[in-house]
């Protein structure tokens, strides 16, 4: 038997709902967090050893473009933990509806945007 069903391998013409780009969002979030995180702790340590430890890690985040990964890196934490706080209110029975779904992805977005801004503003 023939599978005759359309074949679309042109990833560019597919229109994927916004409930898709929040939850692929939240997956390469979290992926890129795991390594990120090991890092900030790693600075995190290295601050509170010493003195010295601390002046130095200091002196490194002055640095516009060590600044710049800091916020990329506290960017992807903030989208990844309202994501996930959006999952557990899903989870509580809120949400689930596809109508539900589209307003979670549009106030996930909404939220994560003006957090980061935020912390950007902060940051510099």
């Amino acid at each position: 038997m023939k599978d005759t069903r359309p074949v679309n391998l042109d990833i560019s013409t597919i229109k994927l709902p916004i409930t898709a780009y929040t939850s692929i969002l939240h997956r390469i979030s979290g992926v890129f967090l795991v390594g990120a995180v090991g890092l900030m702790i790693y600075a995190l340590d290295l601050s509170l050893d010493s003195a010295d430890g601390f002046a130095a890690v200091a002196a490194v985040l002055q640095n516009s473009m060590v600044k710049f990964v800091a916020w990329v890196v506290a960017s992807g934490l903030i989208y990844h933990s309202v994501a996930g706080i959006k999952h557990l209110i899903m989870d509580l029975g809120y949400g689930e509806t596809w109508e539900g779904g589209v307003l979670g992805s549009k106030i996930t977005f909404a939220v994560s945007f003006l957090l980061i801004a935020a912390m950007g503003f902060k940051l510099w």
